[in-house]
């Protein structure tokens, strides 16, 4: 069983930083994708930074040099750096089979409940 829990969010002025953590059960991370999402009020859930199962990541470019996603053996993270109030969301890590056929991520299947993340001016 796949279980994701997500801690670390808070409340913060802009330019400030937040670690978020995912305690993650269940996963291989050689047969996983890991991903943080975010979805801010009356937005669209959008992806913000992930690992394939090599251990390449990806970033949104709207978070490119101020955020960086790690992991240990059990832990995803996301240092969060420069806030600004658009970084304002909900932030979820989730989980994915790596598709060793397509060389890619397949849905994202198992998420975390969530930890809120709100940037003020």
């Amino acid at each position: 069983q796949v279980i994701l829990v997500e801690s670390g969010g808070g409340s913060v002025q802009a330019g400030g930083s937040l670690k978020l953590s995912c305690a993650a059960s269940g996963i291989t991370y050689a047969d996983y994708c890991m991903k943080w999402f975010r979805q801010a009020p009356g937005k669209e859930r959008e992806g913000v930074a992930q690992f394939d199962t090599y251990g390449a990541t990806n970033y949104a470019d709207s978070v490119k040099g101020r955020f960086i996603i790690s992991k240990d053996k059990d832990t995803l993270y996301l240092q969060m750096s420069r806030l600004k109030p658009e970084d304002t969301a909900m932030y979820y890590c989730a989980a994915g089979p790596f598709s060793f056929a397509s060389q890619s991520c397949m849905e994202y299947r198992h998420w975390g409940q969530g930890t809120q993340v709100t940037v003020s001016s």
